[in-house]
């Protein structure tokens, strides 16, 4: 899994020393703007689990930073920053990067306003739980936050310590990837991780309680996120729908999940090409869908999308602020069907406004 990681990245390696001269200061990369009505607030959460000792570092408690997006009254307060520069730096390193400046990714801009106002409404809004992918910290999947936050959902994204490349605390100390280095099986990522995340639910639910609807959650996960959303739905009853964002499921399924439930493949990842979705399918007995995106990479379902482009990889076939466009509105329509109960057609068969979205699965 590690491997798989590195050979994107060797990639982009490769792209940027083709286009820029060592130390090169990337021009500012801003993301897409979100496209929802709303502005997008931000806050953070420190959390530590006295009851559960860490299972990467063994020495004390687990701790977890969590980033919490939420739907603003008005856009009042600081840009959230992307990445500090000691984040920046372990992250760039981790993969081996040196044609652009250890700090680069501290140019990159968001668009979510830290303690911005939350908006008030009569009804509580939806939650939407992230889970990043390996080595990948929370703020890699900050397109799909804010878009969501936009559109009217709480968003809770989770750095799960020791399995990105730096987690940055309160009082400055920063975790760096532990199980990155190897010899940790992806099993044992997963069952941590919907711990981690479960955990998480709990404290959200109770310091959010003005704004979140307990009755309407989901997770979703990129790469062993993904695996960590199924594997959170068979131990919490409070998830009410799971999306996997190309992750290998460790283990498949191996019981029945009556739950919504929406794979998302890319590159050749196809039936057949991929057991442990293959074994996994006939287990989601729910509403289901399995959508292919043939022309992405497995990287490009986070913000590497666009941050991949800014930093030299010319290797996707689709741009990559169309990636974030297609998954954005898929992602959206998912949620918008299972937790506010929206009829969303686009769910229901290949769409001529999206041709590189490739039905694989049935509908059940």
């Amino acid at each position: 899994m590690v491997r798989k990681y590195l050979t994107v990245i060797v990639g982009l390696v490769t792209a940027t020393a083709l286009v820029a001269p060592a130390g090169a200061a990337p021009r500012e990369l801003v993301l897409p703007a979100p496209t929802g009505p709303h502005p997008v607030g931000w806050s953070r959460l420190h959390l530590v689990d006295e009851d559960r000792t860490d299972p990467w570092v063994p020495t004390g408690p687990r701790e977890l930073m969590v980033s919490v997006w939420y739907p603003a009254a008005a856009a009042r307060g600081d840009r959230v920053p992307y990445a500090t520069a000691e984040e920046s730096r372990l992250l760039l390193e981790l993969y081996g990067i040196t044609s652009v400046p250890p700090d680069a990714l501290t140019e990159v801009r968001t668009h979510a306003r830290a303690g911005a106002p939350p908006l008030r409404t009569h009804h509580r809004f939806p939650l939407v739980v992230l889970s990043p992918g390996l080595a990948f910290p929370r703020w890699t999947l900050t397109t799909l936050a804010e878009e969501l936050a936009s559109r009217g959902y709480v968003v809770a994204g989770i750095d799960h310590t020791y399995e990105g490349a730096a987690v940055t605390f309160p009082d400055g100390r920063v975790a760096k990837c532990v199980v990155c280095t190897g010899g940790t099986s992806g099993a044992s990522i997963t069952a941590s991780r919907a711990l981690d995340i479960s955990f998480v639910l709990d404290h959200v639910l109770a310091q959010y309680r003005d704004l979140v609807d307990p009755h309407r959650i989901a997770v979703a996960g990129h790469s062993i996120g993904g695996a960590a959303a199924a594997a959170t739905m068979l131990a919490d009853s409070r998830v009410d729908a799971g999306l996997n964002l190309d992750g290998s499921f460790q283990p498949a399924l191996a019981q029945d999940l009556a739950r919504p439930f929406l794979l998302v493949s890319a590159e050749d990842r196809t039936p057949g090409r991929r057991q442990d979705w293959d074994l996994t399918w006939p287990h989601l007995t729910g509403w289901r869908r399995w959508l292919h995106v043939p022309d992405t990479g497995h990287s490009s379902l986070s913000d590497i999308a666009v941050v991949g482009e800014w930093l030299g990889l010319p290797a996707e076939p689709l741009p990559g602020k169309r990636v974030v466009e297609i998954m954005r509105t898929y992602v959206a329509a998912f949620v918008d069907l299972h937790l506010r109960h929206c009829a969303q057609p686009l769910l229901d068969s290949p769409s001529s406004e999206f041709p590189e979205v490739q039905f694989v699965g049935p509908a059940r």
